[in-house]
Formats: C-alpha cells, structure tokens, sequence
C-alpha cells in the first residue's frame, strides 16, 4: 500500500517535467506494487492527442484524484495491481489499441507509451529494484 503524500510533497512532484514525473512513477508503481486510473461508471478516464486515445495513469492516489474535477468531478481513483496490470491491461490496451500517457500533469502533458514498451519499463524497475536489494 502506498504511503500518503503530504502537501509539500505533492506540490514539489507537480513540478517535476514529463521525464522526471515518469521516473517518479515507475518507482511508485514497483514499489507499491499498484498503478493509479481515474474511473466512473463506464470505465477509465481517456484522454486523446491528434493520433492516440491514451489511457492516463498515476503512481498515487492524490496525482489522480486531482484530476477529478470539472468534466470528470464524477471519476473516482482507482488502484490496479501490478500484477493485474501486467497480466490483464497491457494485453488489454494492446487489443484496443490504446496507448499509455504517463502521469500526466495539470496541463495534460505526458509521456505516451504503447501498452507493451510500458509494461517492459515497469519490470526492467522492478529488477532494478531486486537487484539493490540484494547487494
């Protein structure tokens, strides 16, 4: 389960750039071993750019419940497992042909990731992280 974040730390990690916010989110998931989505009655969130429909995704609960406001004031964050992740949604996404925007901020600027290079990226973490913990 993932620790709460406290204002301060929430305000510095909304000032990180695309690149760092996805650093700070691969170690979140692995860590906490859950993935962030923002969801209502009739699936997840998605947010389009001129070629993909993207799926938006966040390390912790607090990044995505602050993006339930206006047109999704409705939405609730919601955990995935990572296992469910990678067992379930990256074969999911793939088949609808969905991309991955990567804790996307305020201004709707993300990293977007195919549902396979994303998936790729969570578990070369997850190695890195076993590895420091076995030195």
């Amino acid at each position: 389960m993932s620790n709460v974040l406290d204002t301060k730390q929430i305000q510095t990690i909304q000032q990180y750039d695309a690149q760092q916010r996805y650093n700070y989110l691969l170690k979140e998931v692995v860590n906490n071993t859950q993935i962030w989505l923002l969801v209502d009655e009739h699936g997840c969130v998605m947010l389009n750019t001129e070629e993909q429909d993207c799926v938006p995704v966040w390390p912790n609960k607090e990044f995505a419940q602050a993006w339930a406001t206006e047109e999704w004031s409705h939405c609730k964050p919601e955990s995935i497992s990572l296992a469910k992740w990678h067992n379930r949604w990256t074969h999911g996404l793939e088949e609808d042909e969905l991309a991955i925007v990567v804790f996307p901020n305020q201004d709707n600027e993300g990293l977007i990731f195919y549902p396979d290079e994303f998936d790729y990226e969570l578990q070369q973490q997850a190695k890195k992280i076993a590895n420091k913990k076995r030195k």
